[in-house]
């Protein structure tokens, strides 16, 4: 069976999100739309809508010019066995000691390793890209260091990867949230899957929007691996939310944007424990000093 795809940028969340409802009432009617902020720190946002048979194209300029989006451009993607294909490139990957695979990689599991099964699904965070791994690797040297966390939130947290780990090298309470639903149900099915259903309760919120959270507050450890935007907002409640002494860890942080991003939360009281690269992203460790 074809597919086809149509793609379009725009300069507004807002914007954005109207015309992805919109696409879902065209027809021939897409079988999935996607709205997302394009990570390249243009805060531009981009809408793809993705068909069975080939879309209208003057329809799709019109939309595009009634929303002041790019005209779209329109693909037809040769047949495609995804299953096979996502398998292929999904390896296992190794930060530190977790270990991150899926099913089709069961047998590759090392004895020393912290285990962590993930499967490729609609939601971020599968261990490959280079925000997750930079957390997982700083997550794994603050534990060889011997600091420990008791109380902790994964928020924005995805597939739950992060969460997991912590619950998989500490014994004490995790709380992954998103403001995604679908996100909120892969998390909850990744941690049904490890084992960890009962470890890690998941959570649909923004930021730091739910009773869960305002109870279990101040935590140790917080993980936000968002976008810089976002991770900027939510500055001020990340402070009011983690105690004296606590860590957060961010990424979603590409290379140029980490100065602005830490003087940000330097502002609020927080001071850097580490800094490190992966590829062209971030990721940050600060202490709450204040």
């Amino acid at each position: 069976m074809p597919t086809f795809t149509a793609f379009t940028t725009l300069a507004s969340r807002e914007a954005a999100e109207a015309l992805g409802e919109q696409l879902e009432n065209l027809d021939p009617a897409p079988y999935g739309v996607g709205v997302g902020e394009i990570e390249d720190g243009s805060e531009r946002w981009e809408v793809g809508a993705y068909y069975t048979e080939s879309p209208d194209e003057v329809v799709l300029a019109l939309l595009a010019a009634a929303f002041g989006a790019e005209p779209f451009a329109v693909s037809e993607l040769p047949e495609t066995d995804w299953v096979a294909h996502v398998r292929r490139e999904l390896r296992p990957v190794v930060a530190g000691r977790f270990f991150v695979y899926g099913a089709h990689d069961a047998e590759k599991v090392p004895s020393d390793a912290v285990a962590l099964l993930i499967e490729a699904a609609m939601a971020f965070g599968t261990g490959h890209h280079g925000t997750t791994l930079g957390c997982l690797t700083a997550l794994d040297a603050l534990d060889r260091e011997g600091w420990r966390a008791e109380n902790v939130a994964d928020i924005g947290c995805g597939t739950a990867v992060l969460a997991m780990a912590a619950a998989k090298i500490w014994s004490g309470r995790v709380i992954a949230s998103d403001i995604d639903p679908v996100a909120v149900d892969t998390a909850r099915a990744n941690a049904e899957a490890n084992g960890l259903a009962d470890r890690v309760l998941c959570l649909e919120a923004a930021g730091f929007g739910h009773p869960e959270l305002a109870r279990a507050a101040p935590f140790d450890l917080v993980f936000a691996n968002i976008l810089k935007g976002p991770l900027i907002a939510l500055a001020p409640d990340m402070a009011a939310n983690l105690r004296p002494g606590g860590l957060v860890i961010l990424s979603g942080i590409l290379n140029e944007q980490g100065d602005e991003v830490e003087e940000t939360y330097r502002s609020y009281g927080f001071a850097r424990r580490s800094r490190n690269e992966y590829a062209d992203w971030t990721t940050l460790v600060l202490t709450r000093e204040q």
